[in-house]
């Protein structure tokens, strides 16, 4: 079974909700970065997402996008990502790591080179964002192959005779957007939240987390309460905007994962 079956089956035996950080890979520096994803784990971190740092992001807001450039200015690549997440599984051959980000990158990698050197590294999920269901040949059905999950994401207009395409496919789990528009851009609010994930529970028996508009212990509690999993990215990567230490980082995201933990 693969990493992020195994997670969820734990956390669901400790009756526990999933706490997923994003970072961008090589944002400050590629040395910072990959302190931060080795510390990840270490504050509670059960799932981690690690950004792709891309030109043209069109899913997400100024934080994020500013990280890419970061990354992007300081050298960093697809094959330096997948040898950061090589360096992380030096240490830790149990935490599931998801890979965030576009398709041009994959794309211009070589998609079979790009699947067999992500499992050779220890990558268990892809998020792919601009690739919709009406292109899983191009990655998620070769993905598959390489037993390496396609994650995929549905939205607030997502309708019901969309859903079942968008799930098609998808494995891992589900990522549900909490707002629409880009992240960074609002708040989440259970209130909104718990119905939209219900409906889609009738529809697939994957766990359900959601992310977008999650900033605080407190929002990650809420949200965490009415899901199977909360996702934070843009709070986080904000800190490293900041030029905070990676103590300072990490003890903010443990805040975040108790939160999350206590739902």
């Amino acid at each position: 079974m693969s990493r992020i079956y195994n997670t969820f089956e734990v956390l669901k035996s400790e009756k526990k909700k999933a706490f997923i950080s994003y970072i961008m890979a090589g944002d400050s520096s590629y040395e910072k970065s990959l302190e931060i994803l080795k510390g990840l784990p270490g504050a509670g971190v059960d799932i981690i997402e690690l950004g792709l740092p891309f030109t043209d992001p069109m899913a997400d807001g100024p934080t994020i996008q500013l990280a890419g450039q970061r990354a992007l200015a300081h050298g960093m690549t697809v094959r330096k990502t997948l040898e950061m997440v090589k360096s992380f599984r030096i240490l830790n051959d149990d935490t599931p790591i998801v890979l965030m980000g576009y398709y041009n990158p994959i794309y211009s990698y070589g998609v079979d080179d790009f699947l067999k050197d992500a499992k050779n590294a220890g990558v268990d999920g892809l998020i792919v964002v601009d690739l919709p269901p009406e292109e899983d040949e191009e990655l998620c059905i070769p993905a598959a192959k390489f037993d390496i999950n396609f994650i995929r994401l549905a939205t607030p207009t997502t309708n019901s005779k969309r859903l079942p395409k968008v799930l098609s496919n998808t494995s891992g789990f589900v990522y549900y957007v909490s707002i629409t528009g880009i992240t960074g851009a609002a708040s989440a609010k259970s209130g909104n939240v718990g119905p939209e994930v219900q409906t889609i529970k009738k529809s697939t028996n994957l766990p359900i987390v959601v992310g977008f508009g999650v900033t605080t212990p407190e929002a990650a509690f809420e949200i965490a309460s009415v899901a199977d999993g909360v996702v934070v990215g843009s709070a986080i990567v904000d800190m490293v905007e900041k030029q905070k230490s990676v103590k300072e980082i990490l003890e903010f995201v443990k805040s975040l994962t108790d939160g999350a933990h206590k739902a």
